[in-house]
């Protein structure tokens, strides 16, 4: 019997990243192309048709053993593959799924980009043994996924898991990109923890080896907090609190076996993950308490792990 082979397409603002996967999960091949953004983003899936038909062609595959492609895209989609706005991309109300058939012939179920990830990382990432988990993924912004009883939990507009924009300070003045004031993504992601660091260094005299880099990053606050700098340290104990706010709101509702740290920042390492598991434990109902805090493994592949696995199914 021949393999069954799937597509797991990760669609993003800059480039589109492609696997070739098994329906074990075995990664079998990986590419990328530009994401074409002219004319609204009209050429993107006929880009990713075209690369997907000439995978075929040169590895020789049977198409009767492709099983479907699956996709993730920057914003809501509804169950049946309709978009709602990818702003990134130029698109806005349409059917990808319907489309990108007609484009292939094949099967095609799709997804919200963070959410589909976080699918990702429960089948073959940090993830791996759980089937209720919330993954947050800390990068440019903070963005999150819900994964329940092995399964995406969507909402009625594809709109679930909009993690970033939990409110966690109701003092804040300062407007997030979302138009609304005090959420987690204006303290959390790593544009946010150099935003609250230049703040901190204008309103202390407080030394720190912060005030002698010429570019903040938050990759720096984490390596002089490791170093013991105490201003430092303070950004870092702000964030894992509000994160850990956060996860404990979310946690009341849906009551997760785990949670899953990603993006840019989780390279901070088990020191986030200690320090985050502490201040939830501090929120959270005795029933909600000791749940499993991971770091992600599949980086910049899991949003192609997640996308085949939507085909693939349970």
């Amino acid at each position: 019997m021949m393999e069954r082979l799937c597509f797991g397409i990760d669609i993003g603002g800059t480039s589109v990243k492609l696997g070739l996967f098994t329906d074990k999960g075995d990664l079998l091949d990986k590419w990328e192309i530009p994401t074409n953004k002219e004319e609204n983003g009209s050429h993107i899936l006929e880009d990713v048709a075209a690369s997907v038909n000439k995978k075929i062609v040169d590895g020789k595959l049977n198409r009767d053993n492709i099983i479907g492609i699956g996709i993730g895209v920057p914003g809501p989609v509804t169950e049946d593959g309709t978009v709602i706005h990818c702003v990134n991309l130029g698109w806005g109300v349409f059917n990808v799924a319907e489309e990108t058939r007609r484009l292939t012939g094949f099967e095609t179920k799709v997804g919200n980009d963070a959410n589909v990830a976080a699918l990702g990382e429960m089948w073959q990432g940090g993830g791996r043994g759980y089937k209720n988990l919330i993954m947050v993924t800390l990068g440019t912004g903070v963005g999150g996924g819900v994964i329940l009883n092995g399964e995406i939990l969507t909402g009625s507009n594809g709109a679930a898991g909009e993690i970033g924009h939990i409110t966690v300070n109701f003092e804040e003045e300062d407007s997030c990109n979302c138009g609304r004031k005090g959420c987690l993504e204006q303290f959390a992601s790593a544009t946010g923890i150099v935003k609250e660091a230049k703040r901190m260094l204008e309103k202390s005299k407080e030394p720190s080896k912060l005030r002698e880099v010429s570019h903040l990053s938050a990759k720096a606050i984490f390596d002089y907090a490791k170093e013991g700098d105490d201003l430092s340290n303070k950004l870092v104990e702000q964030l894992c609190r509000y994160l850990a706010i956060a996860m404990s709101h979310i946690a009341h509702v849906v009551d997760p076996q785990a949670f899953v740290i990603g993006g840019g920042v989780s390279k901070a390492g088990t020191m986030l993950t200690e320090k985050i598991k502490k201040y939830y434990d501090n929120n959270v109902l005795f029933a909600l308490k000791n749940k499993d805090f991971k770091l992600a493994e599949l980086g910049n592949d899991a949003g192609i792990y997640g996308s085949a696995k939507l085909i693939i199914g349970k």
